[in-house]
């Protein structure tokens, strides 16, 4: 069976897209956030901590929420008759040069005169 072709939707969102829903998001938030301090000088009595503690903890879950940047899962695909990977080369381990031409340097290391 054929494997599934890739496809333009298989991209993720542009950075300017995900920087525009995450600002709408954040808008609608605030948005909402006037709802409630409008809402709260209309209600009467005890019923006015509704709407004060969504003006008080909207703009958090809003800038936390704004801050959280999707990102979709990249999906590694195998091509099907694709040749295996070649092995990489070990690197040569380096060996000091042996200096023949000085005979006296063979002596000292003997313990010749």
């Amino acid at each position: 069976m054929r494997d599934r072709s890739a496809s333009i939707t298989d991209l993720p969102m542009s950075p300017d897209e995900e920087r525009q829903r995450r600002f709408r998001t954040y808008l609608y938030m605030m948005l909402a956030r006037v709802a409630c301090l409008g809402i709260f000088f209309v209600v009467p009595g005890w019923w006015k901590l509704v709407p004060a503690a969504g003006a008080i903890f909207i703009p958090y879950f809003a800038v936390v929420v704004a801050n959280q940047v999707t990102r979709q899962p990249v999906e590694v695909r195998e091509i099907p008759n694709a040749l295996p990977a070649a092995p990489t080369p070990q690197p040569e381990t380096w060996t000091p040069p042996v200096d023949d031409a000085r005979p006296e340097a063979d002596e000292r290391r003997e313990g010749g005169p």
